[in-house]
């Protein structure tokens, strides 16, 4: 004789149209009188009844539990569609091209509500292999934005991503700076380039590529106000940038850079090569009143710059440079290890290049320590006698 289910465990019944067992139980009222039913199918009776038993755990803790065929695919895909809103084209393009290079291929077909911290951690690890630290982490953000995204919708119960650390990947090439006798072959060798200008404002005043890209010339005073109280030097005003809304990457980014003789005379020679370029133009040219352009007056991207960069200091080779193996954002480097190696202070350098702080510097931008700290050595010398008598 089948056993009688006790009050409250629910029913349990065949469903012909969907050749299913349908588990129900009944949960209360809703505050206008609406009973709460749950339920859960299966093909057999077992399967429907542990089916319930997930939904009714689920709403205990407070879930709405999403379908389960909802995968890892689907809440990347959401994410990728309705969570940049607002972000810049470029942040839009770089996570969609990972998502769709190794996010999807590799996790998608995953149900999401199946996805456990050892599936992203084989993952991450399998990546590693061939991928850079810095692609990782990327990568790793955007899988963690896309189920934390799932977790608010109540797709899935828990962020099993925000459990997993990022492995050591690949290691990148390493940023360099130029010495002073390299610099000066690179500044040499611009000289007769397009670039001139750009290499030598972004070497003597240590902007970032992204700044002087967005650099207009109402921004530029190359004459000053020798008479002023203190008098003001030719200036540049970097208060812009290519970033979304024109913004500088950091708050103390915002920052007026008084100009080197030199930097003054290749601007003035830029200005003069764009008044000839505008006028070969014609009706092609697009004025942006930006200092550096295309021939056309139209602003310059980044592979344009780096490029144009490469082809500018080819002739720099005897010493020792190999243009493929230099970026236009090591010139920014090589000023603050310049300034460094010239006695500068790692506060002051801070202020120029426009960091929050001195720590970035330091890790990052200074290539050598120097000068040579002497404090030290001088007082224990005095403490115990650089040459004692016998």
């Amino acid at each position: 004789m089948t056993k009688r289910r006790s009050r409250g465990d629910g029913g349990l019944h065949w469903d012909e149209k969907r050749q299913r067992w349908i588990a129900t139980a009944s949960l209360g009222y809703t505050p206008d009188g609406k009973r709460i039913t749950k339920r859960g199918s299966g093909t057999t009776k077992t399967e429907a009844k542990n089916k319930l038993k997930e939904v009714l755990r689920d709403y205990e803790d407070g879930l709405a539990i999403a379908s389960s065929d909802y995968t890892v695919g689907h809440a990347v895909n959401d994410w990728l569609a309705y969570g940049l809103n607002g972000r810049d084209e470029g942040t839009v393009t770089t996570c969609t091209i990972l998502c769709k290079t190794h996010v999807i291929p590799a996790l998608g077909a995953r149900k999401l509500r199946d996805l456990s911290a050892e599936d992203v951690d084989k993952w991450l690890a399998g990546k590693g292999k061939t991928l850079s630290t810095r692609t990782l982490q990327a990568l790793h953000s955007c899988l963690n934005r896309s189920v934390k995204r799932a977790m608010a919708r109540d797709k899935v119960k828990r962020n099993v991503v925000a459990l997993c650390s990022v492995p050591k990947g690949q290691e990148g090439r390493p940023s360099k700076a130029l010495t002073f006798t390299q610099a000066e072959s690179v500044l040499g060798a611009a000289e007769s380039s397009r670039m001139h200008a750009y290499v030598v404002v972004s070497l003597l005043t240590g902007a970032r590529t992204e700044e002087l890209r967005a650099l207009t010339w109402d921004h530029v005073d190359l004459t000053g106000d020798p008479n002023a109280t203190p008098p003001i030097p030719p200036h540049v005003a970097v208060w812009r940038s290519v970033r979304a809304g024109g913004d500088t990457k950091t708050r103390k980014s915002r920052r007026t850079l008084a100009l080197p003789k030199r930097c003054v005379d290749a601007l003035l020679h830029q200005r003069m090569q764009q008044s000839r370029e505008r006028e070969a133009a014609g009706e092609r040219w697009k004025e942006h009143g930006l200092v550096f352009v295309t021939k056309v007056g139209t602003p310059l991207d980044p592979s344009c710059v780096r490029r144009d960069f490469r082809k500018a200091i080819a002739g720099a080779e005897t010493a020792g440079i190999d243009p493929k193996n230099w970026t236009p954002r090591e010139l920014r480097h090589s000023f603050v290890s310049l300034l460094s190696d010239n006695g500068l202070s790692l506060e002051e350098i801070s202020r120029l290049v426009g960091h929050s702080s001195t720590a970035v510097t330091e890790a990052v931008y200074r290539k050598q320590i120097r000068p040579v700290l002497q404090g030290g050595a001088v007082a224990m010398d005095r403490i115990f006698k650089a040459d004692p008598e016998p």
